[in-house]
C-alpha cells in the first residue's frame, strides 16, 4: 500500500508541476526559483510558442510586459497580484500565460514592438487572441489584483466560457479587502453548526464563525452589502428560526467548532481561502457537492488525500492559503523524491 501511495504522489506531482500541454519543446519559467517580479505563475517565454499552445487548447493569451529585474512597483506586482494561489490557477488553467521582459533585447524586444509597448516600463497586462488582437483594454497604471481578476472574468464571459467558481470566490475576497460595503451581523440559534451551514450558503456572505454570547450559541456573519443587503440576510435568518443580536459585546469564538463540517472532512488537509472554507463547510453540511469550489490544483490534492488510507496528513484549517499552498507544494516535491 505504501508503494501505491508513493506512486500516486509521483503521478500527481507531475500533473501539478508540468504545464497541461507538454507536447511542445518549451521554455517555461518555474515558480520555485524565478524573479520575484513574475510572482508564482509558470510563464511561457516565447510568443510564437504561446500562440501555438493557445490555438491547440482553444485559449487566449495573457501577456505580462514586465521589467525584470525591476523597480518596487514591478516587485510588488509580483508579490501582491501574481502570487495569489487562486490567481495563479486562473492564469495557468484558463489562459496561456506569457511573460515578455521589457528591458531585454531579442525576441522580447520584437514582441514589444509588435504591441507598441515601451521599454523599461511598469507592469502592463494584455489579453489577446491567437492573432494578437486585444480582447479587452490593456491594464496599465493599475496594479491591483481585483482589476486583473475582473478582466480575466470579462474575457471568459465574452467568450461564453464558464467562469470557474474559485475565480468568483477570488473576486469576492479581493473586493472585500477594499470595500466599504462589508459589515458584520450576529444571530442566535439552537445550534451554531446549523447556523453556519445555512447562513454560509448565501451569496454575498464572506465568512461565518461559530461562537458564544451570554451562554447562547451564536454565528457571526461577515457579508458584502452590495450583494446581500442586511434586511434580506435578517429575513432569511428569521425564516430559519435564528434571532438577530444587535450587539456584538461579549462574543467569544468557538474555535474548535468553526466550520464544523469542513473540519470533519478531507478538505481540511488541502490549502483553501477563507471564503472557500465557508462555502465548502456549507455545502457539506447541506449534503451538496463541494468540489465545485476548488481549482484544478486543489482537486488534485483532494484526490491525493482521499486515496491516502493512512490519513497522516497535517490539517491546514488554521493556515492562510498562501502559507498552506507553499507547505503543500514542498510536501509534494519531497514525497516525489
Amino acid at each position: 500500500m505504501k508503494n501505491r501511495i508513493q506512486k500516486l504522489i509521483g503521478i500527481l506531482t507531475v500533473l501539478v508541476i508540468i504545464p497541461l500541454n507538454s507536447s511542445f519543446a518549451q521554455e517555461v519559467l518555474t515558480s520555485y526559483n524565478q524573479d520575484e517580479e513574475l510572482g508564482k505563475v509558470h510563464w511561457y517565454r516565447d510568443y510564437d510558442q504561446a500562440v501555438r499552445i493557445a490555438e491547440k487548447e482553444k485559449k487566449d493569451i495573457v501577456i505580462l510586459f514586465q521589467e525584470v529585474p525591476g523597480c518596487a512597483t514591478c516587485r510588488n506586482y509580483g508579490h501582491n497580484v501574481l502570487s495569489n494561489p487562486l490567481m495563479v490557477e486562473a492564469l495557468e488553467n484558463s489562459f496561456v500565460p506569457l511573460a515578455i521582459f521589457n528591458n531585454k533585447g531579442g525576441k522580447d524586444k520584437k514582441v514589444l514592438e509588435k504591441f507598441n509597448e515601451p521599454s523599461w516600463n511598469n507592469p502592463v497586462i494584455r489579453i489577446v487572441d491567437i492573432k494578437g488582437n486585444n480582447l479587452i483594454k490593456k491594464i496599465g497604471n493599475d496594479y491591483s489584483a481585483i482589476t486583473l481578476c475582473k478582466r480575466l472574468k470579462e474575457v471568459l464571459t465574452n467568450r461564453k466560457t464558464t467562469i470557474p467558481e474559485y475565480l468568483n470566490i477570488l473576486e469576492l475576497e479581493l473586493e472585500s479587502l477594499k470595500s466599504n460595503h462589508i459589515r458584520e451581523d450576529y444571530f442566535k440559534m439552537h445550534c451554531f453548526w446549523t447556523g453556519e451551514k445555512k447562513l454560509g450558503s448565501l451569496n454575498g456572505v464572506l465568512s461565518t464563525e461559530s461562537g458564544f454570547m451570554n451562554h447562547s450559541e451564536v454565528v457571526k456573519v461577515k457579508f458584502n452589502t452590495s450583494l446581500l443587503d442586511q434586511s434580506s440576510l435578517i429575513n432569511y435568518a428569521q425564516e430559519q428560526g435564528f434571532e438577530q443580536i444587535t450587539s456584538s459585546k461579549n462574543f467569544r469564538s468557538a474555535i474548535n467548532d468553526v466550520h464544523y463540517y469542513y473540519l470533519h472532512s478531507d478538505y481540511r488537509y488541502i490549502p483553501l481561502s477563507e471564503l472557500q472554507k465557508t462555502k465548502i463547510n456549507s455545502a457539506i453540511g447541506n449534503s451538496q457537492s463541494a468540489e465545485k469550489y476548488l481549482s484544478p490544483q486543489q482537486k488534485n490534492w483532494l484526490y491525493l488525500v482521499k486515496n491516502d488510507v493512512s490519513k497522516k496528513q497535517t490539517s491546514l484549517h488554521d493556515k492562510k492559503i498562501e502559507v498552506a499552498w507553499t507547505m503543500m507544494l514542498k510536501n509534494t516535491k519531497s514525497n516525489k523524491k
